[in-house]
């Protein structure tokens, strides 16, 4: 069911004036956003018209813009990488890891971001799999899939890192797996100060090589001793690095990934009501008891972009990371050797599914199959109903 407003609604009302009064400050990238999301799946991207074989029912279906940033595109792609990612699970438990830059390192990013990001993710990895490969801790290689988020629950800017890491790991030697502790995987304290000191040593050269840009009330630290001065505080304090409780199995590590992987900065469903007052939606306040964590917020509709753009990642980024055991080209032959060292079969080709690309939702009205009888190009609307069809149609949402 069709959300009763939705982000491409804001966009397509507001849009324009949006972005004639910040000519000249938007990206290329936050520009094609904004366009794919107002035409997301409405007659400038051209669609097909589905026929009933049995009763006749039609309907217009119009071409999703299928952008990364879409909420609406993200479904079927989630369900795509959830369909991939389930043969590399492991019969073990998974831990939920959390790092976090703190705000004054997210103001760099802010300028940053593809430098920045790009850093969070290695120096995050990297900190988890040289604590993992300690023998005062773990003692072997260990699988990661790391998921970049870039907004808390209002849409401000928060870049963070959500990794998904089997509870356990191959021996350093390839001679056995070794499991971790039922409820513990690594120590937070010890993940925080190396990522701490990994991260900022590698911010300092990125800044030292003039790899770093910044502008308007932050162009002060290009200097060196300036942007040292900025970093100091968070160089002294504590790093945190949040761990969850293990998922209850592999099923609920597929929910988990299949809200977090493709979500993008608010879902449609978080969305009340657009009005003279701006936008109004539901969001977490984290300060309060978990009872009363769910509020409202309005926000004038310019902020309401604004804070949305935020998130709009650079052109190529990759969100979706995996390191360790599960790795490039590695990957098949390493959970094979898991899968040998922990004595459990791999998962059968027979198990995928048979699911068609062209998938449809069968008819609405008696459930047959629905076949496309008619494309129309960009910008163009069907001839008209089909010859004999019973109904007079509707668009897909």
């Amino acid at each position: 069911m069709r959300a009763s407003i939705e982000v491409a609604d804001i966009f397509r009302t507001a849009g324009p004036a949006y972005r004639a009064a910040h000519a000249g400050h938007l990206t290329l990238q936050q520009l094609k956003v904004m366009s794919a999301i107002e035409h997301c799946r409405t007659a400038a991207l051209g669609g097909h018209v589905e026929a009933c074989e049995d009763c006749g029912q039609w309907r217009i279906a119009y071409n999703s813009c299928r952008n990364r940033h879409c909420s609406k595109c993200q479904g079927a792609a989630a369900r795509t990488w959830l369909a991939e990612r389930e043969a590399d699970l492991l019969p073990v438990g998974y831990f939920h890891v959390v790092f976090t830059l703190p705000a004054e390192v997210a103001d760099v990013a802010f300028h940053n971001k593809a430098m920045v990001y790009d850093l969070l993710f290695k120096a995050a990895s990297e900190t988890m799999l040289t604590i993992a490969a300690d023998p005062k801790h773990l003692g072997a290689s260990i699988g990661i899939t790391a998921v970049l988020h870039t907004w808390g629950s209002a849409m401000t800017h928060h870049p963070h890192v959500h990794m998904i890491v089997p509870g356990g790991g191959i021996a350093l030697d390839e001679s056995r797996w070794i499991s971790s502790r039922p409820a513990f995987l690594l120590p937070v304290r010890v993940l925080g100060k190396l990522f701490r000191r990994l991260f900022l040593h590698r911010l300092v050269a990125l800044h030292d090589a003039g790899r770093l840009s910044f502008f308007g009330s932050m162009a002060h630290l290009t200097d060196r001793r300036a942007f040292l001065h900025h970093l100091a505080p968070v160089s002294r304090k504590r790093w945190v690095v949040y761990a969850k409780a293990p998922f209850a199995g592999p099923e609920a590590v597929l929910a988990y990934l299949s809200r977090y992987t493709h979500r993008v900065a608010i879902s449609n469903r978080r969305l009340i009501r657009l009005d003279e007052s701006g936008v109004t939606f539901r969001y977490k306040d984290y300060r309060r008891d978990s009872a009363d964590r769910q509020q409202l917020m309005t926000l004038a509709t310019d902020e309401f972009i604004r804070r949305f753009l935020l998130h709009v990642l650079p052109k190529g980024f990759h969100r979706i990371r995996h390191c360790g055991l599960l790795a490039g080209s590695a990957r098949k032959a390493s959970l094979a050797l898991a899968r040998e060292l922990l004595n459990v079969a791999a998962p059968s080709d027979d198990d995928t599914t048979d699911e068609p690309d062209n998938f449809r939702p069968p008819c609405p009205c008696c459930g047959g199959r629905m076949i496309v009888v008619e494309v129309f190009e960009r910008w163009r609307q069907p001839r008209g109903p089909p010859h004999g069809s019973p109904s007079t149609g509707s668009s897909t949402p």
